[in-house]
């Protein structure tokens, strides 16, 4: 998939660190939201709290600064109804016919938009993902999604705790 870079002064190779959106994201959304970001493993997965005095989590996989930005921007999208379901209501299928995918890469594009402008926010390189390697695929309509999305999304206005989350952002990274 090919790779989107909009700065040239793109940070250097490790000097995103994961724990730094944690204590950003945790920061804003902790209180306010009583969300909290957390390392995850293998799998990505949004928990609401079960019980009284615990907190929702959104656990991103293998501790991936990208996969923390991306299960960030499905967050802000979410909304208080599908914050209260595992993982926004939201299934997932790893391997896909074609016609899942093109459902898949149709429902993907705007949170991929979304962290994408994240991802710009931070000084980071964002890489789409169509996210099967099962089947043989054509980057460019998935990825010309996504820059539609971007695009909606700058035009008409980010959800307000993007906003909030990308003026973090740029103040740390820049």
């Amino acid at each position: 998939m090919q790779t989107v870079n909009r700065h040239p002064a793109t940070p250097l190779r490790g000097q995103h660190n994961p724990d730094d959106l944690i204590e950003l994201f945790n920061t804003l959304f902790l209180v306010a939201d009583n969300c909290e970001l957390v390392r995850g493993g293998d799998e990505p997965l949004y928990q609401p709290a079960r019980a009284s005095g615990e907190h929702h989590q959104l656990q991103f996989a293998h501790g991936f600064f990208a996969s923390a930005l991306h299960e960030i921007a499905h967050w802000c999208i979410a909304g208080q109804r599908r914050r209260q379901l595992v993982d926004f209501g939201y299934w997932y299928e790893s391997s896909r016919n074609q016609c899942r995918q093109a459902e898949f890469e149709r429902l993907e594009a705007m949170p991929q938009g979304l962290e994408w402008i994240l991802s710009d926010a931070a000084r980071f390189v964002f890489h789409p993902s169509a996210d099967n390697l099962d089947l043989p695929h054509n980057p460019e309509p998935f990825l010309q999604q996504v820059t539609r999305a971007r695009q909606q999304w700058l035009k008409t206005g980010l959800p307000a705790p993007a906003i909030k989350f990308r003026r973090a952002l740029a103040d740390f990274y820049q």
